[in-house]
């Protein structure tokens, strides 16, 4: 396909189930883990043992030199937050971003969870970041635009007062970690690729409280919202098909 976007079998997409349904028994274990008191580097150690103990691979292991499993988020952190021995209180939201590798395989899918009680401000965010994914996925139907993924998560959010990160994608995704093309969580629509069974992406809306403008540490990967408000972040890996959009990283 034009812009070295590679077009999966459905035997490919099926090696990439098997994938995503790692990825998704991973961070099902890491949402009932993720209560107060536990610290960020004792969920990042259960996300390793227990990706090892289904046969596969850590995908962020060494990716560019990051040396953990998992990427933590809480709070005002969009997204590649550092595991540290921060230790989770109750009112934090936390996004977990998870990806492993089974038989040269790739799945990444992400979620945002409440530790405790939340407020109701983190909880309408979180929600309507939430539901803004299921608007992108519904669009993802052979013959529409890559950006009217982002259209809908965009069109969904920002009526409601949030805003959406333009800094960092989602993206195609096979063999490899990042593959084409760049699937922006904004629009307008109506551009790009035109959508064709067989593309395998990973959508992954990043929605703000606040200003849509982030900040990157100075370790190279957490990015920050530049406001300090809280932001949300959810990602699914979804094979396009003839029959409409199969979510690979949930059953």
């Amino acid at each position: 396909m034009p812009g070295g976007i590679e077009l999966k079998s459905k035997d490919e997409i099926a090696r990439m189930r098997d994938a995503s349904l790692i990825v998704y028994e991973v961070l099902e274990t890491l949402k009932a883990a993720a209560l107060p008191g536990v610290t960020l580097l004792d969920l990042d150690a259960l996300a390793e043992s227990e990706t090892r103990r289904r046969g596969a691979t850590c995908a962020f292991l060494g990716y560019r030199g990051y040396k953990h499993a998992l990427c933590i988020s809480p709070n005002e952190v969009v997204v590649h937050g550092i595991p540290t021995r921060r230790t989770l209180v109750n009112g934090d939201i936390v996004s977990l971003d998870y990806g492993v590798v089974k038989d040269g395989w790739y799945g990444d899918s992400a979620t945002t969870i409440p530790v405790g009680t939340i407020s109701a401000a983190a909880k309408a965010l979180v929600d309507a970041t939430r539901v803004s994914l299921e608007h992108a996925i519904a669009r993802m139907v052979p013959g529409n635009r890559v950006s009217d993924i982002g259209a809908a998560v965009e069109d969904y959010v920002v009526p409601r007062g949030y805003s959406v990160v333009r800094d960092f994608v989602g993206h195609g995704i096979g063999k490899k970690l990042h593959e084409e093309p760049q699937v922006p969580n904004y629009g307008p629509g109506g551009q790009g690729a035109r959508l064709r069974a067989g593309m395998v992406l990973a959508v992954e809306p990043m929605v703000n409280l606040g200003v849509p403008d982030v900040e990157v540490l100075d370790d190279g990967w957490t990015v920050l919202t530049a406001d300090r408000k809280l932001s949300a972040h959810f990602e699914h890996t979804i094979a396009i098909t003839d029959n409409g959009p199969m979510v690979l990283t949930r059953p």
